[in-house]
């Protein structure tokens, strides 16, 4: 399995509620893949630097999760083919930079 990261855009309009219920959504799809999901972020509604589909925020989600290509693929379609999703790019990550995020280590030796 390969470690990947996907950044999704969603509608600025949705609720916190729906938003929870697509993540969901789209981790049980790859997980019933044989993926096992990681790290999920939301960093919440931002506004974009240009418009983009009419509209000038989203909502953006990061999530980590380690799969085969073909869970990707599937979950790369079903978030081509969803309305509430403006942008998404799958990545394949390294895998030293898989999970959370860790403390800098400049700053422990201050």
């Amino acid at each position: 399995m390969r470690a990947y990261e996907i950044m999704v855009i969603l509608d600025a309009d949705l609720e916190m509620e729906q938003v929870r219920a697509d993540i969901e959504k789209w981790l049980s799809l790859i997980e019933s893949k044989g993926a096992e999901r990681g790290l999920v972020d939301v960093w919440g509604k931002r506004r974009f630097a240009y418009e983009l589909k009419h509209r000038w925020e989203g909502i953006y989600v990061v999530l980590q999760a380690k799969a085969d290509p073909a869970a990707m693929d599937e979950l790369n379609r079903v978030l081509s083919l969803t309305d509430s999703v403006i942008r998404h790019k799958v990545l394949r990550i390294p895998e030293s930079v898989y999970g959370p995020k860790k403390a800098a280590k400049a700053s422990a030796d201050s």
